[in-house]
């Protein structure tokens, strides 16, 4: 134990080890939430967190995310796994206030491991504007980590995956390939860098141009995601599939044949029209994503001004599809 890497100890780290999506649909299908009327979103639908609504100018963001290790650095599993649950919370327009751990690790864990990954976690929490004030932590022989973060939003300025209209552009804020450079254990620098950078920026550039639907690009990956936008939205996406953004090593490591264990879940959950679309990028897409960038949907006119505001800030940004009317995820 004393020279094991974390994810030796596990046998699928980060989002990749999510619940199916398609088990989970069926779990919570007959789950009925108390009635509230200030529950502003809950689980009909659900999004990226609970918002509950506590004044006509407040409301409380509420999320809840942890998983195994998917690298072997303490510190930065600890960085990931925050930015992570933090992201849930500019996913839907709030800003963070208090985090708290939740945490299971092996006792022979050596205890300098265990407490960078929380320093890791403290780092981001605090980069996020944020308290890290405590947490819970038991034994477990497959360590977890993650956080439970409260914050706060406008009642009338939260963001819901279920506002797409048809005529909207599409957006993703972060490249794509996470779960792909990972598991073909190639140089994961860039990937660590985007998973540990914050949604904070983007969000607060969006904001300004009052985005129709947003959420976070996770477990579920790309089209998991886009999905469940589409769905609840009542509209089709189509989505360009050659202007999907690639972390160096994805698309090399998706035509090796490389997948991780989130893939074939992900296609179960979210089959898309995709013919004569090679078989890298749809790998890509299904690609379980960890703290991943933001899907926008906006509308079309608006979308020159934002690409420019997102350069003038030297800000990621890529447009990779449209909002018609239809159901489903076309990729083409």
């Amino acid at each position: 134990m004393e020279t094991a890497g974390l994810t030796s100890l596990t046998v699928g780290g980060g989002c990749a080890a999510k619940y199916s999506a398609a088990r989970l649909e069926e779990l919570l299908r007959g789950f009925v939430p108390a009635e509230a009327e200030d529950l502003l979103v809950g689980l009909d639908p659900a999004d990226d967190a609970a918002v509950y609504r506590l004044d006509d100018e407040r409301a409380l963001v509420f999320t809840v995310d942890f998983f195994p290790p998917l690298v072997d650095d303490p510190r930065l599993f600890g960085r990931i796994a925050a930015t992570n649950a933090l992201n849930d919370v500019f996913a839907m327009g709030g800003t963070p206030l208090l985090a708290l751990s939740i945490a299971a690790f092996p006792e022979e864990l050596p205890t300098e491991t265990v407490a960078a990954v929380f320093a890791g976690a403290d780092e981001q929490v605090r980069a996020a504007g944020a308290i890290l004030a405590g947490g819970h932590t038991i034994r477990d022989a497959e360590p977890k980590y993650g956080l439970a973060v409260v914050g706060t939003v406008h009642p009338d300025g939260i963001w819901v995956k279920s506002g797409a209209r048809p005529g909207d552009a599409v957006f993703l804020t972060k490249p794509l390939g996470t779960g792909l450079v990972l598991a073909s254990k190639g140089d994961a620098e860039e990937a660590a860098r985007w998973m540990t950078t914050l949604n904070d920026r983007a969000a607060e550039v969006l904001r300004s141009f009052s985005p129709h639907a947003v959420t976070d690009v996770t477990g579920f990956g790309l089209f998991g995601h886009t999905h469940e936008t589409a769905e609840r939205s009542g509209v089709r996406i189509v989505l360009e599939a050659a202007l999907f953004p690639a972390l160096a090593g994805a698309l090399e490591a998706a035509r090796a044949g490389t997948r991780t264990g989130g893939d074939p879940r992900n296609r179960e959950f979210a089959p898309v029209e995709a013919d004569g679309v090679p078989e890298e990028l749809l790998a890509l897409g299904y690609d379980a994503q960890t703290a991943g960038g933001l899907l926008v949907t906006l509308p079309a006119d608006k979308a020159l001004s934002l690409e420019a505001e997102f350069q003038r800030q030297d800000l990621f940004l890529a447009r990779i599809g449209s909002v018609e009317e239809g159901e489903g995820v076309v990729v083409r």
